[in-house]
């Protein structure tokens, strides 16, 4: 067993797809987590902005900023059912923003989206570690290398596939749900029958700055502790990117798990409101609100405890959230051609390993900068997600008007109302954070959405160069006399394997074609065309159910070698793309590469690397903008 083995688990076929997807059950946990964890964060970043001013004055607003929050929140579920109704393929706000408000607009939605799902696992890794701290605080000096452990291992549970991931998250979700459904409703029921107390501060623990609301304006205050209690609203929008991730139907299964998830929240998000209210609960360093909340309510029993570990367990598992939607969305957006290729393959256990990994050496590098520490993460929170919000009800809006089909008005109606909610929320998110870093996603969405573009644009430019509808004429057929047996790796008809072909009818009379399939369609166009075009090579397809296709070549070629002659050698022809830049090779498949190093151990074996040479002038890709082409 390899080492890959040992931490994956066996590699999965392509016929265990349906196998890996998630059922209502476990799926309630993976898209809850994200959404359910908030408040173990949402309801501290209020108190933060409020008791700096007021000081325990705050707590009776503290219900004044939840309402309008939890009102949004369902507004936001009833249009994403609809969401997911038209758009069961998944990409959410994506592929909303694609269809029905342009193809630039779709990518601000789809810049926003990443980065939101790359801080929702930075700011969940991070509340972990400062729930694990308030517990423990003898940990507090090793609080980033704790993060970047509880980054690896949440990262590792997902390369290993949804479905075992799924129920490693799901039994500590529904643990936290469990443990917070108990807090609040003991705390709850014991200050009632009178019996819990508000909890008493020190004088000086608490002290609301001088003259603090003379110059701070009081709407701004309170837009501005809304802004970031909204923190409480991501994850709402998974379920709409990952439809796909579910069991059939689908979309059933989605809608049931995003209604669920409403529930979930309403109660434990309200709940907490009240039950921090009652008992008076403001911020204290080393000891976030949860902690203080059950404290107590249960003391320090094993309650407590347990509470606290789920609590650092739930934050730690919310990056799961990321972990499903993210990937599906990276693997839309490749699959259109605005990232690289990778990101649509899928890996060694079906998940998209590339996605999952990106999340990590991303969320990574955010927890090192920032110290794992979850207030100054905040400001760049949520801001993309509320601009993603905009869009897809925006959208939606659009296509009511647009299609007018039954009930078109009421449909329009909610996504309007979800639209106008979501617009000012994004203002006043960015607006209130602005200082304290959200500007840089000012700079940083613009960027990626240029970046994307440009994508775009070269695979189209390259699909144009590949595309060969004369391949007829162009093909040679061979008039060498050696029978020495050359293999020529076909992976699609395009200009590059008309070369190899070309080339190997040169060298050789017995020349075979080999198509290792990983998508059943491509091969089948693929035979199509090689019998349209007549072409004399004869076409061999081997079928690779792992989506490996370096071994299945070696273990062709092996087979082959087996019956060579003293003397006699196979050639192996395959193109490598040259680009003129480094960064262009990244948006391009490197498999020639480890092909070539696996081909190495053939001692009967030569290798021939055809080079198709792209060096574009200046200006091409600027003058193929707007154009049409197949991806390359």
């Amino acid at each position: 067993m390899s080492i890959k083995q040992l931490l994956l688990g066996r590699p999965l076929r392509n016929s265990e797809l349906s196998h890996e997807k998630l059922s209502t059950l476990w799926g309630v946990p993976i898209m809850a987590s994200d959404a359910v964890s908030s408040v173990a964060y949402a309801i501290e970043e209020i108190l933060l902005v409020l008791v700096p001013v007021l000081g325990f004055m705050a707590i009776p607003y503290l219900g004044v900023i939840a309402v309008p929050i939890l009102i949004l929140l369902l507004v936001l579920v009833f249009s994403y059912s609809q969401i997911i109704d038209e758009y069961p393929g998944g990409g959410g706000a994506y592929i909303v923003s694609a269809e029905n408000l342009g193809k630039k607009t779709s990518l601000v939605a789809a810049s926003a989206l990443i980065i939101d799902y790359v801080m929702t696992v930075a700011v969940s890794i991070s509340s972990a570690t400062s729930a694990l701290v308030s517990a423990f605080p003898a940990l507090a000096g090793s609080r980033v290398l704790i993060a970047l452990i509880g980054l690896a291992f949440i990262t590792l549970l997902n390369l290993r596939g949804v479905n075992e991931s799924s129920k490693v998250f799901g039994v500590p979700t529904y643990g936290f749900i469990f443990m917070m459904v108990l807090l609040i409703v003991t705390g709850l029921a014991e200050y009632l029958f009178g019996n819990l107390h508000a909890i008493q501060y020190a004088g000086e623990a608490v002290e609301r700055a001088p003259d603090a609301l003379l110059t701070v304006a009081p709407m701004f205050l309170f837009l501005k502790a809304f802004s970031s209690g909204c923190s409480a609203l991501t994850g709402v929008e998974a379920v709409s990117n990952a439809v796909p991730s579910f069991r059939e139907p689908s979309k059933r299964n989605a809608k049931r798990v995003l209604y669920i998830l409403a529930g979930i929240i309403t109660f434990i998000f309200g709940g907490s409101v009240l039950l921090a209210m009652a008992l008076g609960v403001v911020p204290l360093t080393g000891h976030t609100v949860i902690a203080q909340m059950g404290e107590a309510v249960f003391g320090k029993s094993v309650l407590f405890y347990i509470l606290q570990f789920a609590t650092s367990l739930i934050l730690l598992l919310a990056a799961n959230t990321a972990y499903s939607g993210l990937p599906t969305l990276l693997s839309i957006l490749a699959s259109d051609g605005y990232l690289p290729r990778q990101f649509g393959q899928r890996g060694f256990r079906l998940a998209f390993s590339n996605g999952i990994m990106f999340i990590f050496a991303a969320a990574g590098i955010l927890i090192a900068l920032f110290r794992a520490n979850t207030h100054h993460l905040i400001p760049l929170y949520s801001v993309g997600v509320f601009i993603s919000f905009t869009l897809s009800q925006g959208g939606m809006v659009v296509r009511w008007f647009k299609n007018r089909g039954n009930g078109w008005k009421k449909h329009a109606l909610v996504n309007g109302f979800g639209a106008l909610m979501t617009v000012v929320g994004a203002v006043i998110v960015f607006v209130a954070k602005f200082k304290d870093g959200a500007w840089m996603l000012a700079v940083a969405i613009p960027a990626i959405s240029l970046l994307m573009g440009n994508i775009r644009r070269h695979y189209e430019f390259i699909g144009g160069q590949l595309k060969v509808d004369d391949f007829k004429d162009h093909y040679y057929k061979s008039v060498s006399s050696d029978k020495f047996l050359c293999i020529v790796l076909a992976s699609a008809m395009t200009r590059s394997v008309l070369k190899t072909l070309n080339y190997a009818n040169a060298l050789s009379s017995n020349v075979v074609a080999l198509h290792i399939s990983t998508d059943a369609e491509r091969t089948a166009t693929l035979k199509k065309k090689w019998e349209e075009y007549e072409i004399d090579v004869p076409l061999e397809v081997i079928e690779a159910p792992y989506r490996d296709i370096v071994t299945p070549i070696d273990d062709y070629i092996s087979q082959k070698e087996a019956g060579v002659k003293p003397g006699e050698n196979i050639s192996v022809v395959m193109v490598k793309f040259v680009e003129k830049s480094w960064y262009d090779n990244i948006l391009h498949n490197q498999t020639t590469y480890f092909i070539e190093r696996r081909l190495r151990r053939h001692k009967n074996v030569v290798t021939i690397i055809v080079p198709y040479i792209y060096f574009p002038k200046k200006g091409d890709l600027k003058q193929h903008q707007g154009k049409s082409g197949e991806k390359a």
